[in-house]
């Protein structure tokens, strides 16, 4: 092999290696796993309690007085919308 087909040859495979390792850190580089990971905060020291689901409303609890629901409805949890506290049971 001639020296400036070998020189040419050794160029190209330089670059090769350059364009993958550019590549290789773009797909698998810290930015594109930022999302796997994740961090919480409390800053509360006493027990956590129930807490309402996100995006639940604000305001005074109205429970659903339909005779529908009524009827699928146990002593309990009667008892719970009675009282105006935010059951904690399941129909």
């Amino acid at each position: 092999m001639n020296p400036v087909r070998r020189g040419l040859t050794t160029a190209a495979i330089a670059g090769s290696m350059l364009a993958g390792g550019a590549v290789g850190a773009t797909v698998f580089g810290a930015a594109s796993s930022g999302a796997a990971t994740t961090t919480q905060s409390t800053s509360s020291t006493e027990a956590p309690g129930p807490q309402a689901p996100q995006g639940a409303p604000s305001g005074a609890f109205k429970p659903n007085e339909t005779a529908g629901h009524e009827a699928k409805e146990s002593a309990q949890r009667e008892a719970e919308e009675t009282a105006g506290k935010v059951p904690t049971t399941t129909p």
